[in-house]
């Protein structure tokens, strides 16, 4: 499958990417290549396949929440370049 360059054009310009044009004719090579190698999927036949959202059995990897001790206030603040009181500085959401 071939892209065009108004395509790759419109594709830079969605992700905010300011390209020349030899990086617009070389990202258009890439990508055709790309869409080519993920075309190759609709050949297979997936008939009987069942959907899935992922090919690993997948589990809960994380462990049960347990409340553990938290870290001492005076060691969370020590390199804070504004510590006030027990909390950090911030400056102004306005800027002031």
């Amino acid at each position: 499958m071939s892209i065009s360059r108004e395509q790759v054009v419109h594709v830079a310009r969605l992700a905010r990417l300011e390209l020349g044009d030899e990086e617009i004719d070389r990202l258009g090579g890439q990508l055709s290549q790309i869409l080519d190698a993920v075309s190759k999927v609709s050949e297979l036949d997936l008939s009987g396949v069942p959907p899935m959202l992922h090919p690993l059995d997948m589990v809960n990897v994380l462990g049960d929440d347990e409340p553990l001790p938290s870290l001492p206030i005076a060691d969370a603040l020590r390199n804070a370049p504004d510590a006030q009181g027990s909390a950090f500085g911030v400056p102004a959401a306005g800027g002031e």
